[in-house]
């Protein structure tokens, strides 16, 4: 069952290891400075659950691969990450709508994952469910006050959900690197959390008098390597450090 649940690993440690970076990509052009300091705290939550996920991963696989090893000598299509989380930064409003959907949809996973039978796992969601709450909360507020804002903020949160929307089918893919763990009970279901997912999300979009676009989702394939042009220029800019300077300590 190791192949199975190093290749999960790597979906939960890859997602919040891009979005972190994304997140750190604010450092120093926030709004205003506290929400400067905060965005990048927020990466900072992200990167640390990454690593976590990652050592855990690195050690499930048995190859001697630590989390830097895994985060920076694996090449693009080896990253598990959704593909919603590797768009670019965008502005403020886009960033803040990402980050609803994406910890909205978190906080049941873990909640989930919580219970697991796998013990490493369900020690690193407990922590990991505490931040993303705050996370949650954070960004509800923001996209309220932007959705509910001017007619400017208004336009520009509407843009983006418009956006990001239709990148969400992916949070519920699942194959049979999920089934196998599911028969072990190392993982819940996904579609099941989608419904819940989708309840909150949209109480708090009503709030921001934002309207849920129709249309079909985007094409899916970040949970087995096939991702938006993106990424390639993401992980360009991580990885360069490590790669121009193989061995080196600090």
């Amino acid at each position: 069952m190791s192949a199975p649940l190093f290749e999960y690993l790597l979906r939960l440690g890859d997602d919040r290891l891009v979005l972190g970076h994304r997140l750190s990509e604010w450092c120093g052009h926030g709004p205003i400075l506290e929400e400067d300091i905060a965005l990048a705290n927020l990466s900072l939550d992200l990167l640390g659950q990454a690593t976590l996920f990652l050592r855990l991963a690195g050690e499930v696989e048995g190859l001697g691969r630590d989390e830097d090893a895994l985060a920076y000598w694996r090449d693009e299509h080896e990253f598990r990450n959704l593909q919603l989380c590797e768009l670019p930064r965008g502005d403020f409003a886009f960033t803040m709508v990402r980050q609803l959907l994406f910890a909205a949809w978190n906080v049941h996973l873990l909640d989930a994952l919580e219970r697991s039978s796998h013990a490493g796992l369900a020690g690193i969601t407990a922590k990991a469910l505490k931040e993303t709450r705050y996370h949650l909360r954070h960004c509800s507020e923001w996209v309220q006050r932007l959705g509910d804002g001017t007619a400017e903020s208004h336009g520009r949160a509407q843009g983006a959900l418009d956006e990001l929307w239709p990148w969400t089918g992916e949070l519920s893919y699942q194959d049979e690197v999920d089934a196998a763990l599911q028969a072990e009970g190392m993982v819940p279901q996904l579609e099941p959390l989608r419904g819940p997912w989708e309840a909150q999300a949209r109480e708090v979009l009503v709030r921001a008098t934002l309207t849920v676009p129709a249309g079909p989702p985007r094409m899916s394939g970040g949970r087995f390597g096939r991702h938006t042009e993106h990424l390639g220029h993401l992980l360009a800019e991580l990885q360069i450090v490590a790669r121009s300077h193989p061995g080196a300590t600090w």
